[in-house]
């Protein structure tokens, strides 16, 4: 699909659209009306959750580009918007302000999105990216802190721009059977392992999580070579979108990669556990575990302070 009249520029939302406390998950509505949240009574108090001061920058640290720390554990500075339109990619979940990104990760989505079309994909729905300075989210994610990590819905995008509204309220396909064991027949379709393997394939790719039912439907489906099959890990959640994670950017010694992806094509006995009863039915825990307190700003990389008040 060529460009259209009315698409959004690049960051235009970023201000209006500030980051409220909304649903993250990729099935979940936002909102057409985000709201900004109020400010902190004391933002400097150290026990202020990490969450709560990132999920408040509505703009990139004007900072040289770095992804710092670890996936779940760090913050990005000079981070980029992905534009909310492209030949290729749409954005969806606009209200939550989650579409930047270390700039390896923007142009990694574009030149990815750019070939989805030649594997019978029309193009990306992209989902959960970053928050402008990455940090803890206040909403659905463990990871997605460095600015490397995008969720690709299982949706293929239509061959028209999407109105906000659809934006907001469509939901992803979720391509997993109810009873968690498979893919769902009705649902899951060749060129989910066509989009999911084109991934996997690019060298940046560190790691791509999916749902352990779409990782046995890959194991039982995929021919010719299977090396690529290593970097797609099941996970748990991940039945209505996927996610790559890039590997730190080459020279970034503040970025911590994740420790090499195990050998062999993952499609062994580990798969199997995924379909045990302690990951489907886990016994009910007689005496539930606290809750871990949320991360403080001086649990993450003494760097991130610079990147959260850098102006």
């Amino acid at each position: 699909m060529g460009p259209k009249s009315g698409r959004w520029r690049r960051g235009a939302l970023a201000t209006a659209l500030a980051a409220a406390v909304l649903p993250a998950w990729a099935q979940d509505k936002g909102t057409l009306d985000p709201k900004p949240l109020p400010p902190l009574a004391n933002p400097a108090d150290p026990s202020t959750p990490a969450k709560q001061l990132f999920g408040r920058k509505t703009d990139a640290a004007p900072l040289p580009a770095r992804a710092i720390g670890f996936y779940s554990r760090g913050c990005v500075a000079g981070a980029t918007a992905l534009p909310v339109d492209g030949e290729t990619w749409q954005v969806m979940r606009l209200s939550r302000n989650r579409n930047w990104g270390h700039p390896a990760l923007i142009s990694f989505l574009e030149r990815f999105a750019a070939k989805a079309p030649g594997v019978g994909w029309g193009g990306l729905l992209v989902g959960d990216m970053s928050q402008p300075r990455g940090g803890p989210m206040l909403t659905g994610h463990a990871s997605h802190q460095l600015g490397l990590d995008a969720d690709i819905w299982l949706t293929p995008m239509p061959d028209r721009t999407l109105s906000r509204r659809e934006r907001e309220e469509m939901s992803a396909t979720n391509v997993v059977a109810s009873d968690w064991l498979d893919v769902d027949p009705a649902a899951w379709r060749p060129n989910h392992l066509a989009i999911i393997r084109a991934a996997a394939k690019e060298p940046a790719v560190q790691r791509i999580f999916v749902n352990a039912a779409i990782k046995k439907a890959l194991c039982r489906s995929a021919q010719g070579d299977r090396g690529w099959l290593s970097k797609v890990r099941p996970m748990y959640g991940h039945n209505y979108h996927f996610h790559i994670r890039l590997a730190c950017p080459r020279g970034e010694d503040a970025c911590a990669d994740q420790d090499p992806v195990p050998a062999g094509d993952g499609c062994d006995a580990s798969l199997d556990y995924w379909f045990s009863d302690a990951v489907l039915h886990p016994p009910k825990p007689k005496h539930p575990p606290k809750p871990k307190p949320p991360m403080t700003l001086s649990q993450l990389p003494a760097e991130c302070r610079q990147v959260l008040l850098a102006k």
